[in-house]
């Protein structure tokens, strides 16, 4: 069965969404997500349903099938293998790699995405900090929280971020916040929930509520 590039994208955009959601997903988060109207969409969602991609009821929204499930997964893994080549073997900022790797997840040939692995050493998370499925399809997860759920005094390793939009990741370049660095919230404002925070033990730097809700750190005692 041959699966188009387009196909590829909304099997990925629902298997995000549906992370996230836990639920069934409804067509509009799936037009947000491809930034398209609901009515291609639904024109979408009826050849994916075809093809048995997916599960799909008009109004109870979209499950992934087995295989629609494993397509997925399989694109997701070689998006994140090719940022990580990019970033590691080739010098990429990880704000400049996404694009590029939605480009190169689109090339087909298992025995070509397993050679990446090996090659990169079976990393488990990508530069962004999300992790990577293996050849089997499994998935390695830590337990990390949102730094806008620290209380003062508490402290932790940058893991991952939530948002991989380019000035977010230039902004934390800018002040120091990366994967691996040491967080310590050193307190919160009630009036709008920024808090401060002490990077890498060294300089302190507020944060507004939405940088803070989208940084992940696996906390350190």
């Amino acid at each position: 069965m041959t699966i188009t590039t387009a196909e590829e994208n909304y099997l990925k955009a629902i298997f995000k969404i549906a992370e996230k959601e836990g639920k069934a997903v409804l067509t509009n988060s799936i037009a947000a997500a491809m930034n398209t109207a609901a009515a291609s969409v639904t024109d979408m969602l009826k050849r994916l349903a075809e093809k048995q991609l997916i599960k799909y009821e008009k109004y109870r929204g979209v499950e992934l099938t087995e295989e629609g499930n494993r397509t997925a997964t399989v694109l997701i893994r070689k998006h994140r293998l090719w940022e990580v080549f990019l970033v590691e073997k080739l010098g990429f900022a990880w704000d400049e790699v996404h694009d590029l790797a939605e480009q190169l997840e689109h090339v087909q040939g298992e025995p070509l995405v397993d050679r990446l692995d090996s090659f990169l050493g079976f990393p488990r998370f990508d530069p962004h900090g999300d992790p990577i499925p293996d050849a089997q399809g499994r998935w390695t997860f830590r337990q990390q929280v949102r730094v806008s759920l620290l209380q003062p005094g508490d402290k932790g390793i940058v893991t991952g971020v939530d948002d991989h939009a380019t000035p977010f990741l230039k902004y934390l370049d800018q002040i120091g916040l990366g994967l691996g660095v040491e967080v310590l919230l050193v307190n919160r404002t009630e009036y709008d929930q920024s808090v401060q925070v002490r990077i890498g033990g060294k300089s302190e730097v507020m944060l507004s509520e939405k940088v803070a809700q989208n940084l992940f750190v696996v906390v350190s005692y």
